[in-house]
């Protein structure tokens, strides 16, 4: 077997601990901790994502992303939970292929479905493998949090309930916290934006909204949530997207040169604690603007795709050519896309 080496200086090879069969249709793949960026695998935040290098005889690779199940200081080891899809490349390679022992390219957890605060009333809101994110902050509200949590999970029937006996023991250990509301579709039908309102209206103004699951569903929680006024400040939604490039290559950022810099914005920048000036060239993003100046800037995909680069616009404007991580609320909310945000003022502040 070929030994496997990193693509990028940000990526690390992932060892296969252990592959759990969660449904028919879906498969739990814990990984050891690595040595290269090991604090960053094993210091993640509850509902980020790891993007791994899927091999391809058409492309030579392919990169997916797949949410953390695991839940950090819960779990020992990081855990990603697939659920084969009928033309999902990624992830029936995946499932087909990865075991014990088996080893994989992955960039570090990164993603901004992550709750600001686990101690305030959480109502989290998934359908099918929809959960997985869900599941990391469930399990860490539980863990170090303090307050009360409803989850409404649905899913077609009893057979696909992905997490059913973890669910079970969690309800079991937290029966004072959690309220668990099992949803099935062989029982229910769809559930309707009418019924889901009624479900959800006696948590507005006091839970905060966390929802992950397929597009028609999502839009009828949206609806709901709406119906039910929650505000949008309190509505929280994972978004994924497929990704066409190679976020594994290491890309270099030329320094700002003087033609640049003539009439570039200036933008204070907010990053693990520390403030950087940078000056921000008009026809440059923002990850451009920061990895050339020396900075680990947070980004993955570079195409607007991902959501790894997402941050909140303090003060400025920005326009950006692709905002597809990004839902309306969460642009409403501030935030901007690290790897596509361009300077329209002169003057910006933006927090990581």
């Amino acid at each position: 077997m070929t030994e496997l080496t990193p693509h990028s200086s940000r990526s690390a090879i992932l060892t296969v601990a252990e592959v759990i069969d969660e449904t028919a249709d879906a498969r739990s793949i814990v990984f050891e901790i690595p040595e290269l960026h090991g604090d960053k695998f094993r210091d993640y935040l509850p509902g980020q994502f790891l993007t791994l290098r899927i091999p391809s005889d058409q492309t030579g690779s392919v990169a997916r992303c797949y949410s953390l199940a695991s839940a950090p200081g819960h779990d020992t080891l990081p855990k990603v939970t697939v659920k084969r899809t009928a033309d999902g490349y990624g992830s029936n390679w995946v499932c087909d292929n990865l075991a014990a022992g088996s080893a994989i390219e992955s960039l570090p957890p990164s993603g901004v479905f992550t709750p600001a605060n686990i101690h305030v009333p959480l109502l989290l809101i998934a359908a099918g493998s929809g959960v997985t994110p869900v599941m990391s902050i469930l399990k860490k509200a539980l863990a170090d949090g303090t307050g009360p949590i409803t989850f409404f999970f649905a899913n077609r029937s009893e057979n696909d309930v992905i997490f059913a006996a973890e669910l079970r023991e969690l309800l079991a250990k937290h029966p004072g916290r959690l309220t668990l509301i099992h949803w099935l579709e062989t029982l229910h039908g769809r559930p309707s934006a009418k019924t889901l309102a009624t479900i959800f209206k006696p948590m507005t103004g006091t839970h905060s909204a966390y929802l992950c699951g397929p597009g028609p569903f999502m839009d009828a929680v949206h609806e709901a949530l709406s119906k039910a006024k929650f505000d949008h400040h309190d509505v929280h939604t994972e978004v994924y997207n497929s990704l066409s490039g190679d976020p594994f290559e290491d890309v270099v950022h030329d320094a700002v040169s003087a033609e640049e810099a003539a009439d570039a914005a200036e933008v204070e920048v907010e990053l693990d604690g520390d403030t950087h000036v940078l000056v921000w060239p008009r026809s440059r993003n923002l990850v451009d603007v920061m990895l050339a100046a020396g900075l680990d800037a947070p980004y993955s995909c570079q195409e607007g795709e991902c959501g790894s680069c997402a941050c909140t616009l303090v003060e400025g404007t920005v326009e950006m050519e692709n905002s597809g991580a990004l839902d309306p609320d969460d642009i409403a909310d501030g935030y901007i896309l690290g790897c596509q945000a361009k300077p329209t003022s002169d003057n910006l502040k933006v927090e990581f």
